[in-house]
């Protein structure tokens, strides 16, 4: 039974909405399990959708990612049968321009360089621009209020639909178990992140990185590309594990 959030209509009412407007809507799609459902549950209702990803680390193929997590894109768009438009993340730019895991000699070039910092607002309204979409064209993203206190609170206090920032909830009010069964009837596997982390790759703490060093060293190798001093996560933790 889907979750009830007080003061909110139900996620098929939203769809319903959305539906009845007759306009595309935007996927947030991260690849991971919500962002599937979601979009799974507008194909279910009979809305367009247009996919679009934020990857984290551009890969070694311009307008590319980490291979892994190409790979798990590329066997999306397969199985959903559309394409997942790649634009940076807001968060590589911030890692960049806080130095992170970055080596003395590399701040001073990254402050000469002067990178953007986009938030997410200013990113969305790119890429409705690069993508032909109206600039009020609704953002759908897979965020649930069964995933957190917050989350649910959020919801009530703002709403499943935000006019304002034109972002909505469509499967907000769904269940984990919801999710996971409509994937798995869409017989659609997650990808390896899964398996790697137990949710889609957003980061590059340790929880992220070790895993990725040692089932695909290509791509840790890429990331030490782009933040050379990552590998000292590793050395922490092995020190911690040797005292």
């Amino acid at each position: 039974m889907p979750t009830i959030i007080k003061g909110q209509p139900t996620s098929a009412e939203i769809r319903d909405h959305l539906k009845a407007e007759g306009r595309p809507v935007l996927v947030a799609f991260s690849g991971g399990k919500d962002a599937i459902a979601t979009e799974l549950a507008l194909q279910d209702a009979g809305i367009e959708t247009v996919l679009a990803h934020l990857y984290y680390i551009p890969g070694r193929t311009p307008g590319r990612t980490l291979d892994f997590v190409e790979q798990g894109l590329t066997d999306l768009e397969k199985a959903l049968g559309k394409p997942i438009h790649r634009y940076p993340h807001p968060s590589f730019y911030r890692w960049l321009n806080n130095f992170v895991f970055q080596p003395p000699e590399r701040c001073e070039v990254i402050e000469a360089a002067r990178l953007p910092i986009p938030d997410y607002a200013t990113m969305w309204t790119f890429i409705r621009e690069d993508l032909g979409l109206a600039p009020d064209t609704w953002i759908a993203d897979g965020v649930r209020a069964s995933d957190s206190i917050v989350r649910r609170a959020s919801f009530t206090r703002h709403g499943i639909m935000k006019p304002k920032d034109r972002k909505v909830s469509a499967v907000a009010d769904w269940l984990k178990g919801e999710v996971l069964d409509r994937i798995a009837a869409a017989n659609i596997n997650l990808p390896v992140d899964y398996e790697l982390f137990g949710r889609s790759f957003d980061g590059i703490d340790l929880r992220f990185l070790k895993p990725i060093s040692e089932r695909f060293p290509d791509d840790f190798a890429r990331i030490l590309d782009w933040f050379p001093l990552a590998d000292l996560e590793l050395f922490r933790a092995n020190m911690e594990t040797n005292r």
